[in-house]
């Protein structure tokens, strides 16, 4: 699997349902069909892709949209903000501020945090774990598909690890020029 695939596959997933749970069913099930080796593959291009948008900057993005981001809500945020597509991820990737013109964030921004339902969340924790579930699936080896990493030069990453200014250096109230859209669509501490 190459990253045009692994890009393939969620985009498929995702004209399947745009119900999460439904999606991971499907991801698991056809990634389950493939050898061992490609379904391993998925779970080491998951980990590049993620990587990059592993930054402060997007952390800051994500912090204001879901007004506080924990480090494992920004884990969840990289595999949703994935799980969005393509085009999308590396319109994001190339200026966090670009997330003020994905749908999914607009109307997020429409009304109060306490009015989002579960699956508008911007969070997809369960995205990690789909390679694990499908090369158990297949193989019958339960975290079968993480030693298989490593047996190809590959650890697999369960946190994050933002490249960047870190978040002591920098100017809370500059947020606004940093993040002028979503700083006008997010007020910082609103719910």
């Amino acid at each position: 699997m190459d990253v045009d695939e692994f890009w393939l596959f969620l985009h498929r997933s995702r004209q399947m349902t745009s119900d999460p749970d439904e999606r991971l069913q499907w991801l698991t099930l056809h990634l389950a069909q493939r050898p061992p080796a490609r379904i391993v593959d998925f779970q080491i291009l998951l980990n590049q892709v993620r990587r990059r948008s592993d930054t402060y900057d997007m952390w800051e993005a994500a912090d204001l949209i879901c007004g506080g981001c924990s480090t494992d809500g920004f884990w969840y945020f990289q595999a949703w903000l994935i799980g969005l597509g393509r085009d999308i991820f590396e319109r994001v990737v190339a200026n966090p501020d670009n997330l003020a013109e994905v749908p999914e964030v607009q109307r997020l921004a429409e009304r109060p945090m306490g009015g989002w339902a579960d699956d508008e969340w911007p969070g997809w924790e369960a995205l990690s774990y789909v390679a694990a579930g499908a090369y158990e699936e297949a193989t019958g080896v339960e975290d079968g598909v993480y030693d298989a990493m490593e047996e190809r030069g590959h650890s697999d990453q369960s946190d994050p690890q933002p490249s960047g200014l870190s978040w002591r250096l920098r100017e809370p109230e500059a947020m606004d020029q940093r993040l002028p859209r979503l700083s006008r669509m997010f007020q910082p501490g609103e719910s």
